[in-house]
């Protein structure tokens, strides 16, 4: 299972296609398929059947995004995330700034 950099509530910039440079929030994490959901990004229609819980007719929703399209957001820029021990404890920080993440 690959490991992903990006976790669920990261603010994350999308690096390409029709959404490139928005940025939004980390809604899901999806390590097996190597991809992201990005509220408010990547949005598509979905026509849906009425059921006894739901109304039906057409919802716009997110869809799945590639993880290389996105990249954690520091101060509204992109940059790469590392790992780095600090007492004891394996953290991310970011590349540019050097800043600890979590």
């Amino acid at each position: 299972m690959p490991k992903l950099k990006i976790k669920k509530g990261d603010q994350v910039v999308i690096l390409s296609g029709d959404d490139k440079g928005k940025t939004g929030e980390v809604l899901k994490a999806m390590p097996k398929e190597n991809k992201v959901v990005v509220s408010g990004v990547n949005m598509v229609k979905r026509h849906t059947k009425p059921s006894q819980t739901n109304p039906g007719g057409i919802v716009t929703k997110e869809a799945p995004l590639n993880v290389s399209k996105v990249a954690y957001a520091k101060d509204g820029k992109a940059t790469k995330i590392g790992y780095k021990e600090v007492k004891g404890k394996k953290v991310r920080f970011a590349r540019k700034t050097g800043d600890v993440i979590d």
